[in-house]
């Protein structure tokens, strides 16, 4: 390569060229010379994903070059030294200090599921993580908070009669016609994402319209709520990033809890496993079911940054405008409704009694000659411990009948016998008609605290022979409080 503006003789300066114009010129001829034809071949094509990086700003010219002057006005070069062909140093490199505080300063696993580590969404050399494609820019990353994974604008919506609203950054599969369920998928699941990957990366729901649906149900139903590995059909393993099909060598042990509580004003049965996969993949399954409704929500696996989200996506299911599936014929024929008592509200365990009235309203065309009014409670977290198959709630439930109290059984006991209905309180129903009943709950300090499903019914005479009919049907999860 040709000099443009060469040295004189014998390695003299050009007169009219200042040291710094010299030492500058040197130095851009001496790098260019480096520059062979081999260097000139194609870039070779990208092997991995590309990362954005950062600007480099025009305002570091004027600082090099003003480093430079510093340095020609303090130290002496010979030119021909500062000329000379030198190998230069290798290029810097960025590395993660030990001591940052920033947590972008570490590199993550990225969203696709690994063998090796929990999926999240990648840190760039500069500290900004990637935003893998399907996800808008401004949804939150696997590595988010709680907070920010939840926030935003949620999506509405309503599948098989269910409503609900999936959390920003949260992903809606498109259910395959005919489906049962609906998959949330969180902001660290793999993209694109199927329904394969619900477990352990997102949030299932499992809407039952029909009584045939309901009786061919296989996993979620309400009887896998009862178990101690109901958490899924068969065994697997889905561990978060690595998901496995055990084998039968493998051994997985879980220890369930159940709990209750109130999802769109309904009771819900609630059970969550610790489930421990050969003694060291560990995670934790949850499903809430709706049982009058056959409505459930499972999430199994999902991470526990992630738990606003399934509560916010439980706290928005609205109901109202869903006809749960009938299991018999006639079984909403008669419409319930009660004052005096209502969802959530406290009953305190102090013998302090809540009288509510139940109204019975028949809405069909059948003319029922008897029916029979009835109230029962269902056990609960502050039901007390008891030897008996099916331990009773402390406390004490009244019909009126006339001027007197009448003492009912205030839970299910072993058999049916609970349920065999009192002659003197049966009443006729015509189309059209209805009729009021008074009840009164007392519960006392034996009774420890929690959300206690209440259950109205209608129901046709029970002898104890026949099978239990109900007509009507309507359950209101109360509060006991201690007092």
């Amino acid at each position: 390569m040709t000099d443009k503006n060469p040295r004189l003789p014998g390695g003299g300066a050009d007169p009219g060229e200042s040291p710094m114009e010299q030492l500058l010129r040197e130095a851009m001829n001496a790098r260019a010379a480096q520059i062979t034809a081999h260097d000139l071949r194609p870039a070779d094509p990208p092997s991995r994903r590309m990362r954005r990086l950062r600007p480099v700003y025009l305002a570091a010219v004027p600082a090099f070059a003003l480093a430079a002057a510093l340095a020609v006005g303090v130290l002496t070069f010979r030119a021909d030294d500062v000329a000379d062909h030198r190998t230069p140093n290798p290029a810097a490199t960025l590395t993660s200090s030990p001591a940052s505080p920033s947590p972008t300063a570490t590199t993550t696993p990225s969203p696709t599921a690994t063998a090796s580590g929990s999926p999240s969404p990648s840190a760039t050399a500069d500290g900004e993580p990637d935003v893998p494609a399907g996800r808008p820019s401004g949804a939150p990353s696997a590595s988010s908070s709680t907070t920010a994974a939840t926030s935003g604008t949620p999506t509405q919506v309503t599948f098989r009669g269910v409503k609900f609203k999936a959390p920003a950054g949260w992903r809606v599969l498109e259910p395959q016609p005919g489906a049962l369920n609906v998959c949330v998928l969180s902001p660290g699941a793999p993209q694109p994402g199927t329904e394969d990957d619900c477990t352990p990366y997102g949030v299932l729901l499992t809407s039952y319209n029909t009584a045939d649906e309901v009786e061919h149900a296989l996993w979620p139903s309400q009887h896998f709520l009862d178990s101690d590995s109901g958490w899924s059909p068969q065994p697997s393993c889905p561990i978060w990033g690595k998901q496995y099909a055990p084998v039968p060598a493998d051994k997985i042990t879980s220890s369930a809890v159940r709990t209750r509580d109130i999802v769109a004003g309904r009771p819900v049965y609630k059970t969550q496993w610790q489930v421990t996969c050969n003694g060291t993949d560990k995670f934790t399954a949850q499903m809430w079911g709706l049982e009058k409704d056959q409505v459930f929500v499972s999430a199994i696996g999902l991470k526990p940054e992630y738990q606003a989200g399934v509560v916010s996506i439980l706290d928005s299911i609205d109901l109202s405008g869903r006809q749960a599936p009938a299991k018999r014929a006639n079984q909403n024929d008669i419409s319930v409704s009660v004052e005096g008592l209502g969802v959530g509200q406290q009953v305190p365990n102090n013998g302090t009694p809540v009288t509510f009235s139940v109204t019975y309203k028949n809405t069909s065309q059948t003319d029922y000659a008897k029916v029979q009014p009835f109230v029962i409670t269902d056990s609960y977290a502050g039901t007390p411990a008891s030897a008996a198959p099916v331990p009773e709630n402390a406390g004490k439930l009244e019909r009126q009948d006339g001027d007197t109290w009448t003492r009912v059984a205030i839970s299910p006991g072993s058999d049916m016998g609970y349920a065999v209905a009192d002659p003197k309180s049966l009443f006729p129903l015509p189309p059209g008609q209805s009729r009021t009943v008074k009840f009164r709950l007392t519960m006392d300090h034996a009774a420890g605290p929690g959300v206690m499903p209440v259950t109205v019914q209608a129901a046709l005479p029970y002898t104890g022979s026949n099978e239990f009919t109900p007509i009507g049907e309507r359950s209101i999860p109360v509060r006991v409080v201690a007092k």
